[in-house]
């Protein structure tokens, strides 16, 4: 397929209530194995990308170990990128900055309304800005890029409790988002199923939950309209662990 074509294979996997899955990978070989296990699209994590690169997240990765090659040339799918805040609170410093990645052959890409390095979030009509210079763009490239704007409300606020209190936020900032030229919204931190739900019933977008401990089963998650689950870091989290205890038997055994 043409990288036009991967792109609108990849927006067309997204339907409520019939969500792609998106186990997050991290480099090559973990491309390749997702990708032998049957998935239909990857998508990379900006934690895991980092951490396997020894850097924290955060944009501390340098932008071109984020253009991902490796990874495209591992397998045939469609490769959505997780690219944080763009690089740059500028909103055409930015878009030169994902059309890197498209110039590569990425065709989709998270981006997110927090202020990286800081501790808010930009206001709405900032984002969006930021959104369509960056719709702007990959249209003059003739690339229907996968914009997946992402809200970081729900990550700054840790007591779950309050999660309904933003729901009302959360929605006004979809409804902008698409009207700026956004392809879904993700929502990490939500796992009330019930307010999942009524994001879903109000978004104009499809809506990508995040799966962590707490969160509600796939299943549920369709239900409630879901149309795009993914995994965030905790694939690399539980490689780890598994490559930390395995070690941790050679040595702690005497091994040399």
């Amino acid at each position: 397929m043409t990288q036009e074509e991967r792109a609108l294979a990849f927006a067309a996997l997204h339907r409520k209530g019939d969500p792609i899955i998106l186990y997050n990978i991290w480099d090559a070989g973990s491309a390749r194995c997702v990708a032998e296990a049957g998935a239909k699209a990857l998508a990379t994590g900006s934690w895991s990308v980092a951490a396997a690169h020894g850097f924290s997240d955060g944009q501390k990765i340098p932008l071109p170990l984020l253009v991902a090659r490796e990874i495209l040339a591992a397998t045939d799918l469609p490769l959505s990128v997780d690219f944080e805040g763009a690089y740059s609170e500028d909103p055409a410093q930015g878009a030169a900055n994902v059309a890197q990645l498209i110039d590569a052959g990425v065709i989709g890409i998270n981006f997110e309304d927090q202020i990286v390095g800081k501790s808010g979030i930009h206001p709405t009509d900032r984002q969006v800005a930021r959104i369509r210079a960056i719709r702007e763009m990959a249209e003059r490239q003739s690339v229907s890029l996968f914009i997946n704007a992402r809200t970081d409300l729900f990550l700054k606020e840790s007591d779950e409790t309050r999660h309904g209190d933003l729901i009302n936020e959360a929605i006004t900032r979809a409804r902008a988002y698409a009207g700026a030229g956004a392809s879904g919204f993700f929502a990490p931190g939500l796992a009330d199923a019930d307010l999942i739900g009524r994001l879903c019933a109000a978004s104009p977008l499809p809506v990508n939950v995040m799966m962590k401990p707490d969160a509600p089963d796939v299943s549920t998650l369709a239900a409630a309209g879901v149309g795009r689950i993914s995994y965030g870091p905790f694939p690399y989290r539980a490689m780890v662990a598994w490559l930390r205890a395995e070690a941790e038997k050679v040595y702690g055994g005497g091994g040399k």
